[in-house]
């Protein structure tokens, strides 16, 4: 979206077809919005991912696709999770999605307020970086 646009349509089913069927990172995500106010992405998640969390924005998750567990501030809240479910989690709030059940998993997300890509803080961080989580497409 053009950053003098007050306003975007995109079909998200196009964006989530558009993912590779394989990737180097954990993820790969599409911004669809930057504002400051809030993000707007779609992003294909590969693999399981480790505890984590975001520092700077809250996180709301729309499952597009797919099927798999979820779990947030606590391993034992782990539950499934699959395509029409919203998850919601405020800033600092640690969460990872340990399997995929069904492929592809994909998202639709809004950070509020927006997230900067780097803002991923992991539990263990022998985990990973920034980098070895999610590239931006």
């Amino acid at each position: 979206m053009n950053p003098s646009q007050a306003f975007g349509r995109f079909n998200l089913n196009e964006v989530a077809q558009a993912f590779p069927e394989s990737a180097e990172t954990l993820l790969l995500d599409t911004y669809l919005t930057n504002e400051e106010a809030a993000s707007a992405r779609v992003f294909r998640v590969y693999r399981g991912t480790p505890p984590h969390y975001h520092a700077g924005s809250d996180e709301y998750l729309y499952v597009l696709s797919g099927r798999g567990t979820f779990w947030m501030q606590d391993p034992a809240n782990q539950t499934e999770f699959a395509s029409g479910d919203l998850l919601f989690f405020r800033r600092g709030t640690v969460h990872a999605l340990p399997e995929i059940l069904e492929g592809p998993v994909v998202f639709f997300s809004v950070d509020t307020p927006r997230r900067d890509p780097t803002d991923i803080i992991f539990v263990n961080p022998e985990d990973g970086t920034p980098e070895s989580f999610i590239q931006q497409r």
